[in-house]
């Protein structure tokens, strides 16, 4: 589709230039991405199926797809969608919140590294370690030289994981503060989602500016070839899938892992099998 090409972030990206209500590298209606989102959803489960069992021959690579974005952006319902048809064998999910005393008490990396993907698997952060340049940057929460240094251990660490045969795919989910209004709302309008929302969500709303600032410092500090920032406008959720979609499966497809030759004799395995008395 080449949507792909269209959102990968640059070292000089202004999110200031990206609509959150466009449609990047797609023609279609919501209709359209929906029928290239169903197709797609057969692909990825495909070649993390191949992924995996090439782990088991000795393969050593594995991916992790970070999400990031504000307060409803949709980063749940991403992973919902388009990792559908996934194994859960070869999926490996994990969701960062406040860190314990424990982990204060160490490096912010400590508690990362933990939960990465073993080999052929397919990690996915809902949140991560750039919650440490992020939200600790908005509210001041560690010094200005502290925040400074994490951007070069971000680089360091994610160019140490991308040697190692982790495929490092990281993305923001850019929503606009009316969109976000629009879905918090929603959420304490259904009963079936009340569960979802959190007041502090809506204190948080005061300090979008300044959230947009340390998305945008450091994604242009941490995009590199090893690790690449993708910006997906999130307005339409239909579209933001698609382009997730579209990005993994861009990334899957250059990797193009293979089906594991046997270690045994198929013919005679199979013989044995017809001949069994049971």
């Amino acid at each position: 589709m080449g949507i792909e090409s269209k959102l990968r972030a640059t070292s000089d990206i202004k999110l200031a230039d990206v609509d959150p209500s466009s449609t990047p590298g797609f023609k279609g209606d919501k209709n359209d991405g929906e029928k290239v989102l169903a197709k797609g959803i057969l692909e990825i489960g495909d070649l993390q199926e191949r992924l995996f069992a090439e782990s088991l021959s000795g393969g050593k690579r594995s991916v992790l797809l970070v999400l990031q974005g504000m307060d409803t952006a949709g980063k749940g319902g991403t992973v919902e969608h388009v990792l559908e048809y996934v194994d859960p064998h070869g999926l490996k999910i994990h969701s960062f919140k406040q860190p314990t005393d424990e982990e204060k008490a160490h490096d912010f990396l400590w508690r990362i590294r933990p939960q990465l993907p073993s080999p052929g698997f397919l990690g996915v952060f809902d949140r991560s370690h750039y919650e440490d340049v992020l939200i600790e940057r908005v509210h001041a929460m560690a010094p200005a030289d502290e925040i400074e240094r994490r951007y070069g251990a971000i680089v360091d660490f994610e160019a140490g994981l991308a040697a190692s045969g982790t495929t490092i795919i990281k993305i923001m989910l850019h929503i606009s503060p009316d969109e976000q209004k629009k879905r918090l709302l929603a959420r304490l309008d259904d009963p079936t989602k009340q569960w979802k929302f959190n007041p502090e969500d809506v204190d948080e709303r005061a300090f979008w500016n300044h959230y947009q600032e340390a998305y945008e410092i450091a994604i242009q500090r941490t995009t590199s070839d090893a690790a690449p920032w993708y910006v997906v406008p999130g307005n339409h959720k239909w579209y933001s899938r698609l382009a997730v979609q579209d990005i993994l499966l861009t990334h899957l497809q250059q990797l193009n892992p293979q089906w594991p030759a046997p270690t045994y004799d198929v013919a005679a395995q199979r013989a044995r099998v017809v001949a069994s008395p049971i």
